[in-house]
Formats: structure tokens, C-alpha cells, sequence
């Protein structure tokens, strides 16, 4: 596994064209949402917003519970053993760990299955004196086509690389989140996502990825700091059972959970891509 923002050369066969699909937005989004829709829907282009904000995933896989948590034979509770800890970030390569800022305690590394699928695993990582703690293992979608390292608006894929995690938002209330939290009815989403799932409630919890955005504003802020055509509106946010548009989407009570644990003390960072570009 190993940070985020080039395309590697690696081509696929061009799929059936994307049905073009209905969405209800009280904003314009893109990437993660924009004019067409959000990440998860399939959006194609991006546009300021125009909305005024209010300040106020599935399954785990099999395995990846926390040894030793479970009834032992006798019937009583048996003790679980404090995490192993990992002097590196287990699966990122050298070029994609120094990426990796020194600041940063927290790191929540992404990996595709590979370069073109939309199914990937979500590890939330915790730096101690020991090294790197990791957390539970999550399963998540990231975009239709896959990943790239040089994101572009309309590709349907994810930007490989390494982001900061700044600003957090949604339709319903701060979970309890240390992250700047902006509630706001314009996060209402409706429609059907690639696979005809329903898209209600996608945007519930997101956390902006800081891929061509602004920090420090919500993530409904629509400014692209390297223009309309690199894409932009790339989220963390509530799994609706299928492929985004270039988002990564989580199951609400992972997404509830990683909004408690991150800390702005603690300058989290996203490790995103195919595992074998994070292995490089």
C-alpha cells in the first residue's frame, strides 16, 4: 500500500456509456458532487455553490475483528491484546511514504483492489511512540473506473495520492467530529447511483478531501484552485452500495466513527490508490 495526485499509464477498455441518471441537488457538485451530481452519482463537471451553509460502507470484512474479542471457550470474555505496532505504514512503497507529511499522526490509507475496480479497503492508522497503531479494517467503493494519477473532471475515477483532511459537513448533525463540521440541508441528495442504488442520504457525513479545494472552508465550497478541468469535489462520505463518481464512500457508522476520531491536533492525512501504486 503507498499518497496522491498522477495518472500512471495503465489504459482499460472504454465502458458502455454511463447512463445519465436523475439526481435532486439543493446545490451544484461535482467529483464527489457537482452539476450532474456528486461523486457518488456520476457528476460532470464542477460549479461554484451557490447554497449558505450553517456552521453549527458495509460490512466489515471477514477477519479484520479485533483478535481475542470474542467469548473464549469457557464462556468468559477474553482479553484483547493491545495492536501491534508498525514502524512504517504497512503497504505504502517509498515514493508513496514520503509523501506521508512528518506532521501527521493520524493517516487513513485507502487501497484499491486494483487500478480499475470501485471496491477498495479503508485503514485508519494512529502514530504512536511505538510506530503505527492500525485500526479496523473497512470496505468501501471509490470511483467506476478505478484510479488515476491525473484526475480529471468527468474521468470517473479517484485521484491517487496523498491529501489532508481539513473540513467535515453534512446533512444531519455533527456526530461529535474535532473537525470543522458545516450542517446544511444542501448536502440533500435523491436519484440512483451506476448500479440503480437509491442515493438518499450519501451525504449525511462527508469529510472533504483536500483535492483541489480550498481549506478551511466547507466542503460545499466550490473554489478549484487548479482549475474547473482538474476536477474537484472529492469526499469521504456515506456508502450507498455501489461505484462513486470519484469519491470514497464508507458505511454511516464508519463514517460516524472516523468523524469522532479525527483530530486537527493530530493533522490527518489520506493515503488513496491501487495497491499497487501505493506500493511504489
Amino acid at each position: 500500500m503507498r499518497h496522491l495526485f498522477s495518472s500512471l499509464g495503465s489504459r482499460l477498455p472504454v465502458p458502455a456509456p454511463v447512463p445519465v441518471l436523475a439526481l435532486t441537488l439543493t446545490l451544484a457538485l461535482a467529483g464527489c458532487g457537482g452539476p450532474g451530481g456528486p461523486g457518488g452519482a456520476g457528476a460532470t463537471g464542477d460549479a461554484p455553490s451557490t447554497a449558505t451553509s450553517t456552521q453549527d460502507a458495509r460490512a466489515v470484512p471477514p477477519g479484520t475483528a479485533d483478535a481475542g474479542s470474542g467469548p473464549n471457550a469457557a464462556g468468559g470474555a477474553a482479553a484483547t491484546p493491545a495492536p501491534a505496532a508498525s514502524a512504517d505504514l504497512p503497504g505504502l512503497g517509498p515514493r508513496t511514504l514520503a509523501r506521508v507529511p512528518a506532521t501527521a499522526r493520524q493517516v487513513l490509507v485507502v487501497t484499491g483492489e486494483d487500478k480499475n475496480s470501485p471496491s477498495s479497503q479503508v485503514v485508519l492508522y494512529r502514530r504512536t511512540g511505538d510506530g503505527w497503531i492500525a485500526g479496523r479494517t473497512w470496505a468501501a467503493h471509490n470511483a467506476l473506473r478505478g484510479w488515476t494519477e491525473e484526475h480529471h473532471a468527468g474521468d470517473l475515477r479517484s485521484p491517487i495520492g496523498v491529501f489532508t483532511l481539513s473540513d467535515a459537513g453534512g446533512l444531519l448533525t455533527d456526530p461529535g467530529t474535532k473537525l470543522p463540521y458545516d450542517r446544511s440541508s444542501a448536502f440533500t441528495i435523491g436519484g440512483t447511483g451506476f448500479e440503480g442504488e437509491p442515493l438518499a442520504g450519501s451525504f449525511d457525513y462527508v469529510v472533504a478531501i483536500d483535492y483541489n479545494r480550498r481549506r478551511g472552508t466547507s466542503p460545499l465550497d466550490w473554489t478549484r484552485p487548479l482549475g474547473a478541468n482538474k476536477g474537484g469535489g472529492i469526499w469521504l462520505h456515506v456508502d450507498h452500495g455501489g461505484p462513486t463518481h470519484g469519491c470514497v464512500s464508507l458505511a454511516p457508522e464508519h463514517m460516524k466513527d472516523l468523524l469522532r476520531t479525527l483530530d486537527p491536533a493530530l493533522h490527518p492525512v489520506i493515503v488513496m490508490g491501487d495497491d499497487t501504486s501505493l506500493e511504489r
